[in-house]
């Protein structure tokens, strides 16, 4: 079974960087994964915020675009999400999600089957 299991998430200061990793395993049976990260605020309120597809292309909700970047190093089988220029509104749970899926775009990551336990960010004015 596919896990996830994210880190890297702490208290900055608003204008600071962190970089979150998702470590993946467990066998996944398909050649064409999306990958991508989703937040949500104590509110309840869920966003895909970034998406990456099995080309290598990258999308971003407008409220990141610019500042957070999504990569994966396939050989250590993580993902990962550099946030930059961080304001108090990213703060949130922000979780790491896997599967297929018709089209890869931050929208969709949320629906995605297999996401992990999430990690906290959070950010002071």
């Amino acid at each position: 079974q596919v896990q996830l299991a994210e880190s890297g998430g702490d208290s900055v200061q608003a204008g600071g960087s962190l970089r979150l990793s998702c470590a993946m395993s467990g066998p996944f049976y398909n050649d064409y994964p999306c990958m991508g990260w989703i937040r949500q605020t104590q509110d309840g309120r869920r966003e895909g915020i970034a998406a990456l597809d099995y080309h290598g292309d990258t999308k971003y909700s407008d409220s990141v675009k610019g500042r957070f970047t999504i990569a994966e190093d396939k050989a250590k089988n993580t993902l990962y999400l550099q946030m930059n220029n961080l304001k108090p509104e990213d703060t949130a749970m922000y979780f790491c999600a896997k599967d297929t899926a018709p089209s890869c775009y931050p929208a969709w990551i949320p629906k995605l089957a297999y996401s992990g336990q999430g990690t906290q960010v959070t950010v002071s004015s």
